[in-house]
């Protein structure tokens, strides 16, 4: 049971350093900077339970090139949104017929982008429910609780005895666009949390920050209901109510909200890392995605919008926003 994650960054080094921690064969796949650090730190993964595993610099199996994943049985694609596409095409160059390939990424068409290319392949879509800090020097932090959740298939029936001794045990779904859509809208805070530049659960103490995730939130609700879609249910607390609840004062959210704060201290968003190193975000995969589907069907989404533009400057130069100061912009 060969198993490749192939774009090994944050989420697929921790989701593939907990099954190759736990004894499953893994071969990562991904950038020649990320080799290097592991072949120096190995892998140390941390999660909010205090949960702590190695794997030995030497115990890594870190490659550089698509052709390591030619005799994979399961793939876990991980790339960030935008390079979906390219990996799609370095993939159908290797893989072996019949080959399990599973996309565990941000954002809603990854699966069907991965499905149209890989013909030869099973293509499945996952999501990844929790957030994972790269701390650097190898190590990954699970700071949010979750396991994985997947689109149905009997083809994953030989690896779920693996992840479930990873700790990360397979939620099976059989529609997964509504999880998608629920994990997204979990995501709108993404670029709250990047403007904000605090841990999140700093920025979710803040009433003014939470009125700009609820914002973004309802207006996201609304156009899925116009579309038909519902999103699943996947905390303790309906979606649909998330938006009144995070815009409850202080003193009531950390009442009644108080799982959403029990989280680890220093967790932050992907995106948030993304502004940090310098990098191109998800945004047009999240909030993109909800400007998008306004578009289809022949309205405007003008929170998500702007958030969407804001992040677009960010990347450009860097700049820290209070909670009213984004608010005043989100609300003009």
């Amino acid at each position: 049971m060969a198993i490749v994650v192939y774009g090994a960054g944050g989420i697929g080094c921790y989701v593939g350093g907990r099954l190759a921690a736990s004894g499953s064969p893994v071969t990562f796949i991904g950038r020649p900077r990320m080799a290097a650090e592991l072949a120096t730190h190995g892998l140390r993964l941390t999660d909010y339970r205090g949960a702590e595993l190695r794997v030995a610099p030497a115990e890594v199996l870190y490659e550089t090139t698509p052709a390591a994943a030619a005799e994979a049985d399961l793939v876990l694609v991980t790339v960030k949104s935008a390079a979906t596409s390219t990996a799609a095409d370095e993939l159908a160059g290797v893989l072996k017929p019949g080959a399990v390939v599973v996309s565990f990424q941000n954002g809603i068409r990854n699966g069907s982008i991965l499905a149209e290319r890989l013909t030869a392949q099973k293509v499945l879509t996952g999501m990844v429910p929790f957030n994972v800090l790269n701390s650097g020097g190898g190590h990954f932090h699970q700071g949010t609780e979750g396991g994985l959740d997947i689109q149905r298939d009997a083809a994953l029936a030989p690896y779920g005895d693996a992840f479930e001794h990873a700790g990360l045990p397979l939620k099976q779904h059989d529609d997964i666009l509504p999880v998608q859509w629920a994990k997204l809208l979990l995501n709108l805070n993404n670029p709250v949390n990047a403007l904000a530049d605090v841990p999140l659960r700093e920025e979710l103490s803040q009433r003014a920050f939470r009125r700009c995730l609820a914002a973004a939130q309802a207006e996201t609700l609304e156009l899925l209901a116009t579309r038909g879609i519902e999103p699943a249910q996947i905390l303790r607390v309906p979606l649909r109510r998330m938006p009144a609840i995070l815009r409850l004062p202080d003193f009531l959210f950390k009442r009644l909200a108080a799982t959403m704060l029990a989280i680890d201290p220093l967790a932050r968003t992907s995106m948030w890392e993304d502004l940090e190193a310098g990098r191109t975000t998800e945004i047009d995969f999240l909030n993109g995605e909800v400007v998008r589907l306004a578009a289809e069907l022949g309205l405007a989404a003008p929170v998500n919008a702007k958030l969407v533009a804001l992040i677009r400057e960010a990347e450009v130069k860097r700049r820290a926003w209070s909670g009213p100061e984004l608010l005043r912009e989100l609300q003009g």
